[in-house]
């Protein structure tokens, strides 16, 4: 008599089991299906020296643009969740347009800021001579562009979870604010760092629409694997096949990792 409530309490109900199921296999029978089509006996005639330099790119690109939104991400996320500034709810909204935007209107509005002849991008070029558009800087500015909301988002809601009382107490001790900040608030929210990281690399990993449209496509200094994926899609559908696996194998291997490392915690 005393086990039967125990089983029921475990059983899991069909009405949500069927549509779990459902979007398991809506999200993995594609990747599947690359796995399955991928010419694993070509395999090493099609990984050429470009699939190595556009992989290199890619990672330390991707990186560079993870370590751009943490400097400037983590700050706004304490902004929109610590401080009273009036009008948080229109600047949170404006700081997450870019996950709804399209990243070839993110392209096109970072080429009206930062080409050439744009609003800043002008200044930089005639005061500085430096020009961003068309180089590897330019990929790392699009990546970061469409990347930061992510890291923005779960810092943000880490440090919302968090309970203020340990920086009160911190605070009554007599430790300034900057040092409340690097030595309780950061400690705590962590894991929401670690985890807002990952999403932002691997979203700056795949993108595709903002880096060519700012950065173009030059072999070794802009050709990230998302465009050489598509470039070898028109001419050759096997290289761009053995591609994407590639760039799937590089993006769960280091989000697998990472998250059983900093993430999920002990068990």
């Amino acid at each position: 008599m005393t086990r039967r409530p125990e089983t029921r309490r475990h059983r899991l109900p069909v009405v949500l089991v069927l549509p779990a199921l459902a979007g398991l296999a809506f999200l993995l029978v594609p990747l599947a299906g690359l796995l399955v089509r991928t010419p694993w006996a070509e395999l090493p005639e099609l990984l050429s020296a470009e699939v190595g330099e556009a992989l290199r790119l890619s990672v330390v690109c991707a990186s560079l643009a993870t370590v751009l939104c943490l400097v400037l991400g983590i700050p706004l996320a304490w902004l929109l969740a610590r401080s009273g500034l009036p009008g948080r709810g229109v600047l949170r909204a404006l700081v997450t347009v870019p996950l709804v935007l399209p990243p070839v209107v993110g392209g096109v509005a970072l080429l009206l800021v930062l080409g050439r002849r744009g609003l800043v991008g002008q200044h930089l070029d005639g005061w500085f001579g430096i020009s961003l558009p068309f180089t590897t800087a330019g990929v790392v500015l699009a990546e970061a562009f469409v990347a930061m909301p992510f890291l923005v988002i779960s810092v943000e809601g880490a440090l919302r979870a968090a309970d203020p009382r340990f920086e009160e107490a911190a605070a009554t001790l007599g430790a300034s604010r900057w040092l409340t900040f690097r030595r309780v608030t950061l400690p705590s929210v962590l894991p929401g760092v670690v985890a807002g990281a990952v999403l932002c690399w691997a979203r700056a990993l795949g993108e595709f629409g903002a880096t060519i449209t700012f950065a173009g496509n030059f072999p070794g200094e802009t050709t990230t694997m998302p465009l050489a994926v598509y470039l070898a899609l028109e001419t050759d559908p096997d290289a761009a096949i053995v591609l994407s696996v590639v760039l799937l194998l590089v993006s769960v291997g280091v989000l697998a990792g990472l998250r059983d490392r900093w993430i999920s915690g002990p068990s």
